[in-house]
């Protein structure tokens, strides 16, 4: 682009864009982003309990979860514990070939396990598994 001084000389503009405040900027964001990822990650904290066979979860499958104080989740979304056979039928097309894992903390009484599990079994699915941990070398529990 070229414009003309009170002289009447023609001089043209500097056109080229610094970049240095952009690449200053974009990295500040990276690094805020590199923090903040692992605390917006933080899931529904539960003691699983520990057993000597553990099958490795090797595909995405719909959990329900069972924390300490008995509430119940599905997915990450708390859910009513009466609620779980209808909310279940809402989200699954083929209950027959659906597969559902329960994971329960240790200190969680079999009566609002079993519960859960009857609502399970309720809404039509048949594969249901239990999450546990492994014990350590020794066949402790840690």
């Amino acid at each position: 682009m070229a414009f003309t001084t009170s002289n009447g000389r023609t001089q043209t503009s500097l056109s080229d864009i610094n970049i240095t405040p952009l690449v200053d900027v974009v990295l500040v964001l990276l690094i805020i982003f590199m923090v903040t990822a692992p605390v917006l990650q933080s899931g529904i904290e539960v003691a699983v309990p520990k057993t000597r066979t553990v099958k490795e979860i090797t595909e995405e499958r719909m959990v329900i979860t069972i924390d300490k104080s008995q509430r119940v989740f599905l997915g990450n979304d708390p859910v009513n514990i009466n609620e779980i056979a209808a909310k279940l039928r809402q989200k699954i097309r083929d209950p027959q070939h659906q597969s559902i894992f329960v994971r329960a903390d240790e200190n969680v009484p079999f009566g609002a396990f079993a519960t859960v599990m009857d609502s399970v079994k309720q809404s039509g699915i048949g594969n249901v598994s239990i999450v546990t941990q492994p014990l350590d070398q020794h066949g402790s529990k840690r």
